[in-house]
């Protein structure tokens, strides 16, 4: 699981649910099953979603809980493994498996950096429940600014995972949600049912004859290396701060933030 493979400071207790979303990405294991009862609960308390939308995700954890242990893994693996259009590395929607994903990553890597968000294992740092841990750890305005940056993104792969009819679309579409922004989805619902199919064996194929990739800065190119990216991120740490997009309160309160974007 991604919790264990980090070292970073205690969560604000009403955003633990980000922390359930994470998990809700993870190889399905016993371990996740047994979890899923305190899940429920975190789910039912989050007041910043619709009541229909916590529904969902706890009748999720419910299904979860009482599926065949094997069964989960095959679709996990039938899902995520296979293709790349429902990969959970945020930046591969961006960049493909490109060289110039580097200094996007090496940016993403500093701000873990800077806020004590420290990665004592080998997952990259843009894999979405990763990253979602690292929000936990971080204030609604940091989170409201990141998942306003991320947004396109989020809305492509509940598409792509919708067309699928995955469960696993409620995470995205749940991080949308928390910055007003569900109706990102629709315009791409129309557009991946034209996408040629990335998991089939031809298709597999093509991705195994790809020269690899290499994200580590060898050469004074890569140094130099400036992915749109990148320079975006970087950009972003020294300019004004851009409109920002809020959390929703939760329910009941008479401020409703939206986007502001």
């Amino acid at each position: 699981m991604a919790e264990a493979a980090m070292q970073h400071p205690a969560a604000e207790p009403d955003m633990l649910s980000l922390r359930v979303l994470a998990r809700l990405l993870d190889y399905p294991s016993a371990e996740l099953q047994a979890a899923a009862p305190e899940m429920i609960e975190l789910l039912g308390a989050e007041r910043r979603w619709e009541a229909a939308l916590r529904t969902r995700l706890m009748d999720w954890c419910q299904r979860l809980l009482e599926a065949d242990l094997m069964e989960l893994q095959a679709e996990y693996v039938a899902l995520f493994d296979r293709g790349r259009s429902t990969s959970l590395l945020l930046f591969e929607h961006v960049h493909g498996e490109s060289r110039d994903r580097g200094q996007a990553m090496v940016d993403l890597m500093a701000e873990y950096s800077a806020a004590g968000f420290e990665l004592d294992a080998r997952e990259l740092p843009d894999y979405l429940p990763l990253f979602l841990e690292y929000l936990s750890t971080r204030p609604e305005a940091d989170i409201g600014r990141w998942l306003g940056e991320i947004r396109h993104i989020l809305a492509l792969i509940a598409a792509r995972l919708e067309e699928r009819d995955a469960d696993h679309a409620l995470v995205p579409l749940a991080l949308l949600a928390l910055i007003g922004a569900e109706g990102d989805v629709d315009a791409h619902r129309e557009t991946v049912k034209d996408e040629a199919p990335d998991d089939t064996p031809e298709a597999l194929d093509e991705v195994w004859e790809e020269e690899a990739v290499r994200f580590s800065a060898a050469s004074d190119e890569d140094c130099a290396l400036q992915s749109a990216e990148g320079r975006r991120l970087a950009e972003r740490k020294q300019a004004v701060p851009s409109d920002p997009v809020r959390i929703m309160p939760s329910s009941g309160s008479t401020d409703r933030a939206v986007s502001d974007r």
